[in-house]
């Protein structure tokens, strides 16, 4: 089972501020503990929301929206991808997750489940998709 582990943005990621390095060190000896465990799929942080952009789908119409978006609460500043074999590990793995403001801040991070490949119909297009 995969999960995404999410990381919320805030006022301070928006702006490009970077974490102190001791909130650096905390998030490396974690990512490095989910990697000897084998675990560990991917993490990163993302670039504040100026940066990117939206597509907005009106009809058959595309229309690019840049950033900034204005909602920061609804953000993501960054994410840890992990493979377990239940969801009890997941959260042990994510009640472990060093806090993402830093030590005795308020925080908040998000843990979904990623669909696989077996939770959808088996269907011609579904078989085909598998093989990417």
């Amino acid at each position: 089972m995969r999960f995404m582990i999410i990381v919320k943005a805030n006022a301070m990621t928006e702006a490009g501020v970077m974490p102190e390095e001791s909130l650096f060190a905390a998030m490396d000896d974690y990512h490095q503990e989910l990697a000897r465990a084998g675990v560990l799929l991917d993490g990163n942080g993302l670039k504040p929301s100026s940066q990117g952009w939206r597509i907005h789908y009106q009809g058959n119409e595309r229309r690019v929206v840049d950033g900034p978006f204005t909602e920061s609460k609804e953000l993501i500043a960054g994410y840890t991808l992990i493979q377990v074999a239940s969801r009890e590990e997941a959260l042990e793995w994510t009640r472990r997750f060093p806090n993402p403001q830093g030590p005795g801040l308020e925080a908040e991070i998000e843990v979904r489940p990623l669909y696989e490949m077996e939770d959808f119909p088996q269907t011609e297009t579904i078989l085909r998709m598998r093989g990417l």
